[in-house]
């Protein structure tokens, strides 16, 4: 595999193999991205609100326009691949196991299934804690809203959401002591039509 691959992948902090992140691109391309003409038919109009709102591109793609899907692709590649398991996230919290899947079922924590086991995207930890506000911002985050756009959300940059007067990401208006029920109002629209 090619060294820069290694590089990329070193720089950006994923723990995976230049092979290991091919397999999980070509499986989250087989399962995410059918070679559909109309991407957006697959979603709700409120789902393709909210994805349309996180940056992904559900027009339908010319011949020679992959970088859409390729994209989607990528992303869901690399929140499958930095998530932790569930005995990750215990190390992590320093708790048992059963406190993590305790946290999941009472939304304290998010998660998905990946084959049958729990997998916790990493935006919500921090240090040996999750995130400051964790708790409020998931109480307000739509039932419908898939991972992917709750993680493309607390990773991109809000206007409305300044740290030293420069837009901030959700995740660091936390880290930096910011007030969670600011975050909580604005994922709590995620979804709806603007």
């Amino acid at each position: 595999m090619s060294p820069a691959l290694e590089t990329v992948l070193a720089k950006a902090g994923l723990q995976v193999t230049p092979d290991e992140f091919m397999a999980l691109v070509t499986d989250a391309a087989r399962r995410l991205a059918p070679p559909h003409p109309e991407p957006a038919t697959y979603f709700t109009p409120d789902q393709q609100a909210a994805l349309t709102d996180v940056g992904l591109d559900l027009s339908p793609a010319g011949a020679s326009d992959a970088l859409p899907r390729t994209r989607t692709v990528v992303a869901h590649a690399v929140l499958r691949d930095s998530a932790l398991t569930v005995a990750e996230a215990a190390r992590q919290l320093q708790v048992d196991t059963s406190r993590i899947r305790h946290r999941l079922g009472v939304g304290r924590l998010v998660g998905w299934k990946d084959r049958g086991s729990w997998r916790l995207p990493a935006w919500q930890f921090a240090g040996t804690g999750v995130l400051p506000g964790l708790e409020t911002v998931l109480a307000a985050v739509p039932s419908d809203q898939p991972a992917l756009v709750v993680a493309a959300f607390m990773t991109t940059l809000q206007e409305d959401l300044p740290v030293d007067g420069k837009p901030a990401t959700p995740r660091d208006w936390l880290l930096a002591g910011g007030d969670p029920r600011r975050v909580a109002d604005l994922v709590s629209v995620l979804g709806t039509p603007a």
